[in-house]
């Protein structure tokens, strides 16, 4: 029997924290897989109570760095999952938005081709190789299934957009979104509208996107449903600079630049922001800027500095839209280094994109230092002939090449006598006859350009699931979930010391005080207070109040802190006080706090 003891005990101890968390998320109610009882289906989770709680003061805590002290130019939206095809079109998602795939000839599950060459040889930066490269690497290192040791098929791309219809036809094609910020482009002119035309402007969303990744093997890590945390800040090209980096411009962050990258450099660069942008690491202001916050954020979260850093993608692992990106990364203790949120430079691309594929004009405009006199060509369609000669569809192509290109179609009409309009996968000649050129001189106060966007992009659940590996402790044989005070689910358990009426009653007035404060608050008499104690550590709650017989001769009651195991003794009439002023300054020990309010610590 002893001997039985101690194997499971060395067991445990053999436990990484992603095992322990899994345990504790799913026995105290932060996450577990979903659809359990049919077996489950990867890359999905079901968030419990303490993990809504959780996530959503994360949430909350995201929109407190990132939007709310900048609400007078960045402003947030809610838009659909689902989009039309023609969106992912223009957005070059259709063509680019892959990963490579491998199949087992046996079993026939398939993989990340990447992901089993990575597990395999250490190798890493695998993105940049082709089908027919991953498949010579798989060869060459005798990568097997990881499941039954089959032998594995040639590599292929795979798109990993969730496809579906809209409504009952099915040419009605539509994708969920992959990342929120299609809806923040498509919605950019209204939006520029709202703001009376001003730049800079930030367009922010939170909310759940798709992903249908091949083979999520990864808990939180790696979802197929998730949600992200985003914003897209359009800026003047010509007026590239943030005032707001001044703010920032000493603060540190730990960098892998792409030549670093490029060399096989593992050791980060300690730069400030300023000093990443005199230097050229970081290319634009505003994304140095949201680099700083996103760094503080992380800290508020429990991530120490030296545990997070921004490594460069180099140009082939870029995605399609980004003239530079920037990942920031976290250790964990299972996977190393995970991406956490990307920081990308998107140009003008998607602007640019949607307005050639829409027909619609999503330039902004700036006032010259003085009116221009311009020469002006302004083609015509006569609608009503093309409409009888060439149908209606002809017409409405026609129409978006002329928003987008006008100056094209005059050197067309000039030169060739026709426009060529594609349709069902032909040309249609249009003949100029069927149009009217028109020649006038304008004068111009302003020029349209489209703006360039900087953009920040945090996944929610691997957030969550960094907070809880960062808080995750043992003291004494025992969990302490040491949780930032802001991000605690809850933040005061209410303990009457034994389940006596008298201090059940005294106990009970005290939690409906702090739920009329606006505290999550819990209220506990079953066990031994020993045992509530644990409880209430295991899931990460700040303060623990304990009402025993001294409270009814005195009115005073000890208030526990989670983390030191110490406790103050408080007259109720201080109670409140002293919890809204440990919520509001967590910097602030609770003996700090109880000093200022004359409290002496027992």
């Amino acid at each position: 029997m002893g001997g039985e003891v101690k194997e499971v005990k060395d067991l445990a101890s053999r436990e990484d924290k992603f095992e322990k968390i899994i345990k504790l998320s799913k026995r105290r109610g932060f996450f577990w897989y979903s659809y359990e009882i049919y077996g489950g289906v990867g890359g999905f989770i079901t968030l419990g109570p303490l993990g809504v709680l959780l996530k959503n003061n994360i949430v909350e805590k995201w929109r407190k760095v990132f939007i709310l002290p900048h609400q007078d130019f960045i402003i947030e939206i809610e838009s659909p999952i689902i989009a039309p095809e023609k969106v992912f079109l223009a957005s070059g998602h259709l063509k680019h938005f892959t990963d490579y795939i491998v199949e087992c000839l046996s079993c026939r599950r398939k993989f990340r081709a990447d992901h089993l060459i990575e597990e395999k040889t250490g190798e890493a930066g695998l993105e940049k190789l082709s089908e027919l490269q991953l498949t010579e690497l798989i060869r060459k290192y005798d990568v097997k299934c990881p499941e039954c040791g089959g032998e594995l098929d040639e590599v292929r791309k795979f798109n990993l957009l969730f496809k579906t219809n809209i409504g009952p036809y099915s040419e009605n094609v539509g994708f969920a979104r992959p990342e929120t910020a299609q809806g923040m482009f498509v919605n950019f002119n209204r939006i520029y509208q709202i703001m009376r035309r001003k730049l800079p402007l930030g367009i922010a969303q939170i909310g759940k996107v798709m992903r249908n990744e091949i083979s999520p093997r990864q808990g939180p890590i790696r979802l197929r449903e998730f949600t992200i945390m985003e914003l897209e800040l359009f800026y003047d090209p010509k007026k590239p600079s943030c005032d707001l980096v001044q703010q920032v411009k000493d603060e540190t962050i730990n960098v892998l630049t792409e030549e670093d990258v490029a060399k096989g450099v593992e050791i980060p660069r300690s730069v400030t922001i300023e000093e990443a942008l005199k230097k050229k690491y970081i290319l634009n202001e505003w994304n140095a800027y949201f680099m700083a916050l996103a760094k503080i954020f992380l800290q508020e979260l429990g991530v120490r500095e030296e545990k997070q850093m921004f490594v460069a993608k180099l140009p082939e692992e870029r995605a399609h839209y980004a003239a530079q990106t920037y990942d920031q990364v976290v250790y964990v203790e299972r996977w190393g280094w995970i991406e956490v949120s990307g920081h990308a430079y998107r140009t003008d691309y998607d602007l640019r994109r949607h307005t050639e594929y829409s027909g619609k004009d999503l330039r902004a405009q700036r006032r010259l230092p003085k009116p221009v006199y311009l020469e002006k060509v302004e083609v015509r369609p006569l609608a009503k002939e093309i409409l009888r000669e060439y149908g209606k569809e002809v017409l409405k192509e026609l129409m978006k090449l002329i928003a987008r290109r006008e100056e094209n179609l005059v050197k067309q009409l000039k030169e060739k006598g026709y426009v060529a309009v594609g349709l069902n996968e032909e040309h249609i000649k249009v003949e100029k006859r069927f149009f009217e050129i028109v020649e006038k001189r304008e004068e111009v106060e302003y020029e349209k350009f489209f703006p360039h966007v900087a953009e920040p992009s945090f996944g929610a659940e691997r957030l969550f699931y960094v907070t809880l590996e960062y808080a995750y402790s043992e003291k004494k044989g025992r969990i302490v979930l040491r949780l930032p005070r802001e991000l605690a689910p809850i933040k005061v358990g209410v303990l009457p010391i034994v389940s006596a009426p008298e201090l059940i009653s005294k106990a009970t007035n005290i939690y409906l005080k702090l739920k009329d404060l606006g505290v999550t608050v819990v209220m506990d008499s079953e066990g031994s207070i020993g045992k509530r104690y644990a409880q209430l550590d295991e899931i990460g709650v700040p303060f623990a109040i304990t009402i025993d017989r001294q409270t009814l001769s005195d009115d005073t009651v000890t208030v526990r802190d989670r983390d030191t195991w110490k406790q103050v003794r408080i007259p109720i009439k201080n109670l409140s006080l002293l919890i809204k002023k440990a919520l509001e300054e967590p910097k602030k020990s609770l003996f700090e706090l109880a000093e200022e309010l004359k409290v002496s610590p027992r």
